[in-house]
């Protein structure tokens, strides 16, 4: 943007899109596959915010399922971040590679937690050397009383599986399924040690979920959030080597120095990274970050509807003239963008890609969902659930004290040092976030075909934008009558 020049700033709200002679006769004729990043594809152009109240496993799954992705947040201490990235990746896959385990020598009531951890209701049982030696699974368990009985005791035993060779084919693993009326299928080698995992769950996957966003091994597509300050990159490795698809360095203000070196570094050591940057509103900043390596850019600052970095910092770009002016240096480099903040409805990711995003990325739309991990309460007898920017007090606090380990009275005399530029709020309880993606694709899909557009590519090429009165917005919504 120049210098000491006032440019006009239009949001969602002040334009439509002017409808277009269309051929389209179905919405199912629509397709919306896109690319998140430069070599990482889509069917589904929604990609969850790595917020604490928006994307952990069951988010980023359900995302993954419909044909999107979501990107755990980074307020986790490492170990923790890995396991939600690990139990998406082992949530669905035709082959799981490294199936949970125990050695027989352990204990009922090393089991017992370990079920209780990973969330399963079966463990294979192997030796010191892999070796595959019975299953332990609930059925096992249920009447056994001694905490400290061994694993090789109750377990059932090798005799009485069903194995097959590590290299079967789906179709003949699905086959053996039926056949024996068994769930867990062992996939062993020549000397009997445990090489993978195929369950009838996951097969049944393939069939229930056909636009599923999936890996050449079958997993589930999984994104996960870093920063830039110490141990980003101790976090962006443990995170790349436990199969994340896609790393994003989510930074409120990215155009930065300190983040750019960042980029690059982790660009350095890890240089098959597929690598989100933001957040950026300006051609400049997006340049930048291009220059330094990013794979995909995320544009939006102070757009999300618990921010407030425009009013508290003055700075910021209304979202829609933030896209289009990062999509010209961004379209040039063959870099996809990421419209992040915003997004009310449907029709509003129909003007963002219109604009020139690939994707959007949704915070409190799906933090009211049963998926999201906030608190859920009772307010004038309706369920809501709790979302909080990730510059609000509370969240920086929390954030501050595991980064500093400060003890509780040191805290509290801190804490005039937060500037927030988030807030923290209920939103209404949505169900299940399956439903609220399908209705705005649905929504997606209608106002792709009255603009004329069959695919994402189209949409982008053939949009023409009509500027709003604000008597034409009063005009979009009901009006007139009493909504029941």
């Amino acid at each position: 943007m120049a210098e000491g020049r006032i440019i006009e700033g239009l949001t969602f709200d002040d334009v439509l899109l002017a409808p277009r002679r269309s051929s389209v006769r179905s919405r199912r004729e629509v397709e919306t596959k896109t690319l998140l990043s430069r070599h990482l594809e889509l069917k589904v152009p929604i990609v969850s915010a790595p917020m604490d109240t928006v994307t952990e496993h069951a988010m980023a799954i359900t995302l993954a399922r419909a044909g999107g992705i979501g990107i755990v947040h980074r307020f986790l201490p490492i170990e923790q971040q890995v396991e939600e990235v690990l139990r998406v990746k082992r949530s669905e896959s035709i082959i799981i590679e490294q199936p949970y385990t125990l050695r027989n020598d352990q204990r009922l009531k090393d089991a017992r937690r370990l079920m209780a951890q990973y969330g399963v209701s079966g463990l294979l049982v192997v030796d010191g050397h892999g070796k595959l030696l019975g299953i332990l699974t609930a059925r096992d368990i249920q009447f056994e009383r001694d905490p400290e009985k061994s694993v090789g005791e109750i377990m059932t035993q090798l005799k009485d599986l069903v194995t097959a060779p590590y290299d079967v084919s789906p179709k003949e693993a699905e086959r053996v399924l039926h056949e024996h009326k068994v769930e867990k299928l062992p996939l062993v080698d020549k000397e009997g040690k445990l090489r993978g995992l195929i369950t009838s769950k996951d097969m049944l996957s393939l069939e229930q979920y056909p636009n599923a966003s999936k890996d050449e091994k079958g997993r589930l597509l999984v994104g996960a959030a870093v920063g830039v300050k110490s141990g980003y990159l101790e976090r962006a490795k443990a995170l790349h080597d436990a199969g994340a698809d896609v790393l994003a360095v989510d930074v409120a203000h990215a155009h930065s120095n300190i983040t750019i070196d960042a980029v690059r570094t982790i660009m350095k050591e890890l240089p098959d990274v597929e690598l989100i940057v933001g957040n950026v509103a300006t051609k400049e900043g997006t340049d930048d970050l291009i220059k330094a390596g990013a794979n995909a850019v995320k544009v939006g600052i102070g757009s999300g509807s618990i921010c407030i970095t425009r009013i508290v910092t003055g700075a910021g770009v209304p979202q829609l003239t933030a896209i289009m002016e990062c999509a010209k240096v961004a379209d040039r480099a063959g870099v996809p963008i990421i419209a992040d903040g915003g997004i009310r409805n449907s029709g509003d990711i129909t003007k963002a890609i219109a604009a020139g995003a690939s994707t959007v990325m949704i915070g409190s739309l799906f933090a009211g969902t049963e998926e999201g991990p906030g608190i859920t309460v009772m307010r004038e007898g309706r369920k809501h659930k709790l979302v909080r920017g990730m510059a609000s007090v509370a969240a920086s606090f929390d954030r501050s004290s595991r980064e500093t380990e400060q003890n509780e009275e040191d805290s509290a005399v801190n804490l005039i040092d937060y500037v927030p530029e988030g807030v923290e709020a209920f939103v209404p309880y949505k169900g299940s976030a399956s439903e609220l993606i399908n209705q705005l694709i649905g929504g997606l899909k209608s106002g792709m075909s009255y603009c004329g557009a069959t695919n994402i590519q189209q949409l982008r090429g053939k949009a023409n934008f009509v500027r709003l009165s604000p008597a034409g917005l009063k005009e979009s919504y009901p009006h007139d009558v009493e909504v029941i």
